[in-house]
């Protein structure tokens, strides 16, 4: 804008300064005013634009004075940031309903003056014309009439009513949130279980759910909060009953995270009317950013090598997400091979509460946090050894994926580890994964009678590794196909096999890889379909029994066939069970017969069972329940007859192949797969240990049951 200079000669400028002051009437006022409200609603917030013609020059330091009728509402807070003009401002005083500009430039005679109140003035409450007077330093008051008109709107929005604090601005991060202070129209106050309704800039903001505790309105905890879209619902305590204003606060707890970098405002809807806040400013996440909720988390492992059974712990903070009680946290496992195909709930802990439930679906693991659990953004998940979770086969760096309420963190990479001192081979290819071909198997082959034996069961020594392949569903062929051989956790595999020491069919193997607890034999022959295959490992091998006595199942798969070929218990610290001689039939109630050699025996009331000869403790004695069904410890089908069994005060599962039964303490009920069967008796917990009928296992599972005269006993085999 044009200045003019104002210098006075040096005489006159001497004279005025000797000369006693003297206000001198304005000689008259400003011309062409107008008074212009953004809205003209009875008791809304507006913005005041403001336009008049000088008549008389302004100098640097001089007022613009504008008034407002008695029945406005001006706010004390008006500051220069609140009016935009066209000429630069020094400062704004508010006294009473008069705003006091003082200007910070020279304005000329002639000039037009522009300027909007955009904030703290609230229209009067009833219809009718009010005056707005505006005057200047050199110049008489001008007034003009404003028409106020009825509420423009129940849900009219006011402007910039209110400031909006953040306890962080950087995108992204979870933050508090104040809002207010509010001011009510005139005559409406809160009232206790009425609602206020907060509309956030964006839906992807919120969490699901928000605590109540997390949310206070004037200082009291609310009553209730709501989420749906981009709304949070508060119910008002009874704290805040009958004030005439609003504030609100958010936690850092609540879970709300800023969003994208960009300017915002907040809403407020209350009794029908809406607030809408100042403008508020979130910025790039930078250094200072103390948001964790993006961050990828750290997984540790108890056993980082390939193939190996493994413990996983890591911490998670998912930010505006919360894990609530009764819901689930979904782990996501690079491949369905390392999860079981069932799980025991006492193997996990969440923030380190025991889960109500888990189970698993492929690769995914869901765990359902207990009923008492704390609500949290921030879990630690301990996925214990017990589990029986297994490292990827393949040695090499992977991801781990949690999700709460359809938010997913990607954990960072952790290591697997293989063998860095396997040689190349020279003709072999790089093996698949065998649990996931792609080729086709066009050839049906029986290998329930395959099995697998060790040339000692010595506890921690050295064996040998006998397996017999019924058939092959596809062919191999030499230097190229493999059979892949994998070992529980337990076993030591060393990280080299030197080929002569195993041979296919009689003859050398072409090559040996060995990756963590999988061992991968390469034939120096084909072998085609419908073949059988003989593996043998002799002792020189090095692959060391496990220290621990138990039953450790060894399972068998090829590079061109999908799934598992099959999986034989072997016994170590213990005699090994014969394996089946024939496959198995429709189960029957035998006659006393000559106790096959691979039978398990007990007698009713006495805690032990017989095998090959040899005689073991049972925690709890088999017994007769309901005068003709017999029942039997959990512990006798995992010990006695090698079945991979899992138990706990609760939950029973028996798993054989493929097939897998599962029983509930307490309950006649049990499930075959997906169908639910009826027992003769409820399974119950003795001693600790759950109690199981026999005979419905046995004929569910193809065994056959006898009884031996001679000793009094029951005998279980297959």
């Amino acid at each position: 804008m044009k200045k003019t200079n104002k210098a006075l000669p040096l005489v006159l400028a001497s004279a005025l300064a000797a000369t006693p002051f003297v206000a001198v009437p304005h000689a008259q006022a400003i011309s062409s005013l107008s008074v212009t409200p953004d809205d003209d609603g009875a008791g809304e917030d507006s913005e005041y634009k403001i336009e008049f013609k000088l008549d008389k020059a302004l100098d640097s330091g001089d007022y613009i004075y504008v008034k407002f009728d008695s029945d406005y509402k001006v706010s004390k807070n008006i500051t220069d940031s609140d009016i935009d003009a066209d000429f630069d401002i020094k400062s704004v005083k508010v006294s009473g309903r008069e705003i006091q500009i003082r200007i910070n430039e020279d304005l000329d005679k002639g000039e037009k003056v522009s300027f909007t109140i955009e904030d703290g003035i609230t229209n009067p409450d009833s219809k009718d014309s009010y005056n707005v007077d505006v005057w200047t330093t050199s110049e008489d008051e001008k007034s003009k009439k404003v028409t106020i008109k009825g509420s423009s709107s129940s849900s009219s929005s006011s402007k910039g009513d209110y400031s909006v604090t953040l306890g962080s601005k950087a995108s992204g991060d979870t933050t508090s949130i104040k809002l207010g202070e509010i001011s009510l129209k005139k005559s409406v106050k809160l009232e206790t279980n009425e609602t206020i309704t907060v509309i956030f800039p964006s839906s992807s903001m919120l969490p699901s759910k928000i605590d109540s505790d997390d949310v206070k309105v004037n200082g009291s905890v609310a009553k209730s909060v709501s989420v749906k879209g981009d709304e949070v619902t508060i119910k008002v305590p009874s704290g805040a009953n009958k004030d005439s204003y609003i504030n609100l606060e958010f936690t850092k707890s609540a879970g709300i995270e800023n969003p994208k970098t960009g300017d915002y405002t907040f809403k407020v809807k209350y009794d029908g009317s809406t607030y809408e806040s100042k403008k508020f400013e979130v910025t790039k996440s930078g250094s200072g950013s103390s948001s964790t909720s993006t961050d990828a988390f750290t997984v540790s492992l108890s056993d980082p090598s390939a193939g190996a059974r493994s413990s996983y712990t890591f911490d998670a903070d998912f930010g505006n997400k919360k894990l609530m009680a009764d819901e689930d946290l979904i782990l996501e496992f690079p491949s369905a091979d390392m999860v079981p195909g069932i799980l025991t709930y006492s193997d996990f802990t969440l923030n380190g509460k025991t889960p109500k439930r888990a189970s698993a679906a492929g690769n995914k693991v869901y765990i359902t946090a207990p009923s008492g659990f704390s609500s949290s953004s921030e879990v630690k998940v301990v996925v214990s050894f017990s589990a029986f979770i297994s490292n990827p086969k393949t040695a090499g760096t992977y991801t781990l994926k949690a999700s709460i309420d359809g938010k997913t963190l990607e954990s960072k990479s952790f290591t697997i580890g293989g063998s860095s001192v396997n040689p190349t081979p020279t003709n072999p290819t790089n093996p698949t994964n065998p649990t996931n071909p792609t080729t086709p198997n066009p050839n049906v082959v029986n290998n329930s009678t395959a099995t697998i034996g060790l040339t000692s069961n010595a506890l921690g020594k050295p064996t040998g590794v006998n397996i017999a392949i019924k058939g092959l569903g596809v062919g191999l062929m030499k230097q190229r196909d493999f059979v892949e051989l994998v070992f529980p956790a337990g076993y030591k595999v060393p990280a080299y096999i030197a080929p002569a020491n195993v041979s296919v069919n009689g003859v050398g193997a072409n090559y040996v890889a060995v990756r963590g607890q999988n061992v991968l034999v390469y034939p120096a022959q084909d072998i085609p379909a419908a073949t059988a295959a003989n593996i043998t490992i002799t002792a020189a091998a090095n692959i060391v029994n496990p220290s621990v006595k138990n039953a450790y199942s060894i399972s068998v798969f090829t590079s061109e066939e999908k799934g598992l070929l099959f999986a034989r218990a072997v016994g170590v610290g213990m005699p090994s069970p014969a394996q089946p001689a024939v496959q198995p039939t429709t189960p029957a109630t035998q006659p006393a017969v000559a106790v096959p050699a691979n039978a398990a025996l007990f007698k009713v009331n006495t805690a032990n069972f017989t095998l090959q000869g040899k005689t073991y403790p049972l925690q709890v004695a088999p017994y007769i329940a309901g005068g003709n069904t017999t029942m039997v410890p959990a512990q006798f089908f995992k010990e006695a007859l090698y079945l991979t069994t899992q138990w706990n005060a609760k939950d029973v599962a028996i798993i054989s192949g493929n097939k897998v039964i599962k029983f509930t303490v307490g309950s006649n009920k049990a499930k075959i797969g997906n169908q639910e069967v009826t027992l003769p008796t409820p399974v119950v917990l003795n001693n600790g240990m759950p109690m199981i009928p026999v005979r419905f296992v046995t004929d569910n599972l193809g065994y056959k049951v006898g009884w031996d005269a001679k000793t009094s006993s029951v005998f279980v085999y297959k």
